[in-house]
Parts: structure tokens; C-alpha cells; sequence
């Protein structure tokens, strides 16, 4: 053909036909957003066609994708790295605590193993009872624990069938990001459907309170504080709040002080005390208190003697409402020393101090390493006092003592969620104790801890005259 025929404005529309027609028979792949959305809308949409991919998955792959997960956090680059940023981002708790809590997360969350069958046979037949997922999940997560608890509920969640939106805390942002696209790429190289963890990329109230209101969310997961616990519970449908505490210790004369002493700093000062269940205000008898406090600052807490050097610290660390202030929630004892012009080397973990029970450091969750002690005169004074310090939440409560029938009236009086004794407080979820672990203990709601069967509806499969061979 001679194209010198032609000229050069046919010949250029001929060119780019041409193009298109390969363009359009050979597009360019699209880079994956692996699970991370502009708006919540397209999160949770993204999210709903995934569950349906999902819910046609065997056990068998399921488990393959919790597996997934857990094999990605424990990934030793990935750990360091989300736990670094964790804290960086935040400013909140302990690099080398987030590397434990982090770890625990993925080696200790149940997966499709707690999804247990129930069956009953007669001669009316068979029925079976199985744990079946809700659908798409939407998940509120805090400052305190991001990486956990995005951790915890996506292998629960996904186990039961469910997938999950996330709703992130702002100042949490790109440590959320980063974890779901982890999660997200390494499900995807061994073929599971995309966008099974979503979040968007600038959380907000906006787009948590759009979360809560979309219908194709059909359950709604609170951890944080007692506000968007209680707006969760309003929606109407299904929700599990994680509310506050305010754990109590009471020691007794028969416990083995030295030990109590040494756990109760351990757990206390863990993660800078950001952990719902860590130790928040400590009930101890007379005879053996002064020599609790010895042991306790043998182990790294650091004493306030001076009442108005205590009364300092309390309005240093005490908002106008007389709740504890956000630039001091996980900060470390030196941190919070220093702000107070006492200098003390990285030994120090706790800040300890004589207290009332009606004082406001014992009243009040700071979620910070400040431990009230209050000297009590028997062990039925210090569980009565910890019962009320408590406030009703059933949240998590430890004691120290070898007196088995003050061991059992404790734990039936404050009936929490939690009780753990003679041991730190994060022996509760699993460190040091057995057990599997969760992040989203849900006082408010009942669950207490929560694992796959409580993101599960029960569903009921019955043969009627059949399959009973008895």
C-alpha cells in the first residue's frame, strides 16, 4: 500500500485506532490496593464481594489464610518493623513489649479449631449446630494496641468466614496501613480472595461513623473507650464492645511477697501500662506492706514519699475532667519523672505511691506506669475495696495469696473476665499462663474473650428421621 496517498491526518487516526485496539485487548495490570480504599464505601463494598468468595472457601482454606497471617507477623522484618512504628507513630508503650504482644497475637488467637460442631441424634434423626459466619464485620481498633488487635481480629474474623473493615484510630494510621497491606499481599500469594482485611486511607469519624450505618455491615467490633462502645451498642445490630477497666491487685499476708512484688512491677509497667488488663491500683494488708513496697522497688519502681510532689504528678497527668491525658497515656516512668524534674536512669519502669482509696489515681484507669498502693488493715477490707475500685466494668482482677478461700471469694465478688493469680496480669492472656489470647475483651457486651465462635452466628441443620444409626 502507498501510504504517500494518505495524508498525515488519516494516517495518524489509523495509528492510534490501531493502539487502542492492542491497548484494549492487552491492558496494563492494575496495581493492587491490597485492601487499603480512598472512602469506607468502597472498603466495605470491596469487602462484602470478598466475603462471598469466602464463604465458598473449604475449613481447609480458611485455615490456610489464618495460617497466613500468623506466619506474616512472626516474619522477624515484619514484626520489628510494625512494632517500631507502632510506637513511633503513637508514642505510645514499648518497643520491646510490642514485639511480645505482637508475637502473642499471631502464636496464641484461635483459629478454625474453635469452630467446635455441635450435634444431637435420636430417633427423630439428626441436627447438626455450627458456628457460620455474620458477613462483613466492622472493626474499631485504638491507639494502644493497633497492630494487636488488627492482628487478633483478622485471624478470628476470617476464620469464622467473616471479612473485616477496619476503622483505625487516626494516630494510628500508617501503622495500620502498613500492617493490612502485609497481610493482604502474603494472602494473596497463596490465592486467597482479594480485600478480605479493608481499611480506608485517612480514617476519621466521618468514615467510622459511615462504617457503622452501612447495611452491608452486619456486625460492629468496638476496642476502645467507653464513647464508641456505647455509640456501637445504639446501632441496632449486632455489636461486641471492649470496654474500660480498672484492674485491681490485693496481696495478702500469706502470699510470697517477693514474687507478688516482682509481678506486679512486671505487669504493671508492661507496655507502659497502655494493656486493659495491667495492674491499676494495689490493695495490700498492713503486716506485709512496707516490705511489698521494699521488694517493689528492689524490682525497678521508683517511690513519690512527698504528698505534693503526688498531687503535682495528678495534675500533671489529669485533664480538667480528671481523665488521664492523652501525650502521657503510654509514656514511660522516666518520661513521666522527668516532666516532674526527678531524673532516674532506665532501671525505673513504675511510679509508686501511698494512696487513700477515694484518691483519684485509684479511682481513674490512667492506662500510664502509676501504681496507687493503699495499706489496708485485713484481706476482706482489700477485696471490698477492690470490688468497688473496679466499678463494675468485670473486666480483669489479680491476687496474691496461698489462701485458696480468699483466692475464690475474690473472683466470685468481682466476677471479671479475668482473674489471675499469683502471677503478672498478662498471664491472663496467655504470657506465662495458658490459653489462647485475644485483644478485644468484651466487658460491656458479654463475650468476655472474644475468639471465632463470637464473631459466628449458630446455625441449625436438622435431618429429620435420618442418619441415626444408633
Amino acid at each position: 500500500m502507498d501510504i504517500s496517498k494518505f495524508d498525515s491526518n488519516f494516517i495518524t487516526q489509523l495509528v492510534k485506532d490501531a493502539v487502542e485496539e492492542i491497548m484494549a485487548e492487552n491492558p496494563e495490570p492494575v496495581e493492587p490496593n491490597y485492601g487499603i480504599f480512598d472512602s469506607m464505601n468502597e472498603a466495605i463494598e470491596a469487602s462484602a464481594v470478598a466475603q462471598q468468595k469466602l464463604l465458598h472457601s473449604s475449613m481447609a482454606q480458611r485455615q490456610l489464610y489464618v495460617d497466613t497471617i500468623k506466619k506474616t507477623v512472626l516474619d522477624k522484618q515484619n514484626l520489628e518493623v510494625m512494632s517500631r512504628l507502632s510506637v513511633d507513630e503513637t508514642g505510645i508503650g514499648r518497643y520491646e513489649h510490642k514485639l511480645i504482644k505482637n508475637a502473642l497475637a499471631a502464636n496464641k488467637t484461635a483459629g478454625t479449631e474453635d469452630l467446635v460442631t455441635e450435634a444431637k441424634s435420636g430417633d427423630m434423626g439428626l441436627t447438626l449446630i455450627e458456628y457460620c459466619p455474620f458477613g462483613v464485620i466492622g472493626a474499631i481498633t485504638p491507639t494502644t494496641n493497633p497492630t494487636e488487635t488488627v492482628i487478633c481480629n483478622s485471624i478470628c474474623m476470617i476464620a469464622g468466614g467473616n471479612t473485616v473493615v477496619f476503622s483505625p484510630h487516626p494516630r494510628a494510621k500508617k501503622t495500620t496501613i502498613l500492617l493490612i497491606t502485609m497481610l493482604n499481599k502474603a494472602l494473596a500469594e497463596v490465592g486467597a480472595p482479594d480485600n478480605l482485611i479493608t481499611t480506608v486511607r485517612e480514617p476519621s469519624i466521618e468514615n467510622t461513623n459511615i462504617m457503622m450505618e452501612h447495611p452491608k455491615v452486619r456486625m460492629l467490633v468496638a476496642t476502645g473507650g467507653p464513647a464508641i462502645v456505647k455509640k456501637v451498642m445504639s446501632t441496632g445490630k449486632k455489636a461486641i464492645g471492649a470496654g474500660a477497666g480498672n484492674p485491681p491487685v490485693v496481696v495478702d499476708e500469706t502470699a510470697d511477697i517477693a514474687k507478688a512484688a516482682k509481678d506486679i512491677v512486671a505487669g504493671s509497667s508492661f507496655d507502659n501500662n497502655v494493656p486493659c488488663i495491667a495492674e491499676k491500683e494495689v490493695f495490700a494488708v498492713s503486716c506485709i506492706y512496707d516490705y511489698l513496697k521494699k521488694c517493689m522497688k528492689d524490682n525497678g519502681a521508683y517511690e513519690i514519699t512527698d504528698p505534693a510532689m503526688v498531687q503535682k504528678l495528678d495534675a500533671l497527668v489529669s485533664n480538667e475532667k480528671g481523665k488521664p491525658k492523652v501525650e502521657f497515656v503510654g509514656k514511660s516512668a522516666k518520661y513521666i519523672l522527668g516532666k516532674l524534674g526527678i531524673e532516674v536512669d532506665d532501671s525505673i519502669c513504675l511510679i509508686i505511691m501511698d494512696a487513700k482509696f477515694e484518691d483519684h489515681l485509684v479511682q481513674e484507669e490512667m492506662m500510664m506506669p502509676i501504681l496507687p498502693l493503699v495499706c489496708v488493715p485485713d484481706v476482706d477490707t482489700g477485696i471490698e475495696m477492690a470490688f468497688k475500685a473496679e466499678h463494675g466494668n468485670r473486666h480483669t482482677a489479680m491476687m496474691h495469696s496461698k489462701n485458696v478461700e480468699k483466692l475464690t471469694k475474690m473472683a466470685r465478688l468481682l466476677e471479671t473476665t479475668i482473674f489471675v493469680k499469683n502471677a503478672p496480669s498478662y498471664a491472663g492472656i496467655g504470657v506465662g499462663g495458658e490459653g489462647y489470647t485475644t485483644f478485644t475483651i468484651a466487658g460491656p457486651t458479654g463475650e468476655g474473650l472474644t475468639c471465632p465462635r463470637s464473631f459466628c452466628r449458630k446455625r441449625k441443620c436438622v435431618m429429620s428421621e435420618m442418619l441415626n444409626i444408633r
